[in-house]
């Protein structure tokens, strides 16, 4: 396994745990809440195991965060998290509105409509 894996591993894994504390769960109670065994939570929280797209999108919903959140570097502030966050808003939103526009400019000319 190569470093960037290894560290991206260790990151979720330690996420994972990292929010499972704050909200007071056991790793029995995640398994139970996330449809996984309390084994498969203490090899993930270990960084022996990997975990599939499924189990990631059960184990952010059963920690009730958002799935990004697991991924970010454990070194990362609040503030640049927030920092990061909104600059990937605002890149979204300019291609949402982007997109609007040239598709509404579109449906007019299509309708005869001149803007």
């Amino acid at each position: 396994m190569n470093e960037n894996t290894e560290a991206l591993r260790e990151t979720v894994s330690a996420n994972i745990k990292k929010h499972r504390e704050h909200k007071g769960l056991t790793q029995e109670k995640l398994a139970e809440k996330s449809g996984i065994s309390a084994n498969m939570v203490n090899d993930i929280e270990g960084c022996r195991t990997w975990i599939s797209d499924k189990t990631l999108v059960n184990l952010a919903s059963a920690l009730d965060v958002e799935i990004y959140r697991l991924f970010l570097p454990l070194t990362a502030s609040d503030n640049e998290i927030t920092q990061t966050v909104v600059k990937d808003l605002a890149k979204n939103l300019q291609k949402i509105h982007k997109d609007l526009n040239t598709n509404f400019e579109t449906a007019l000319k299509s309708m005869g409509v001149k803007g």
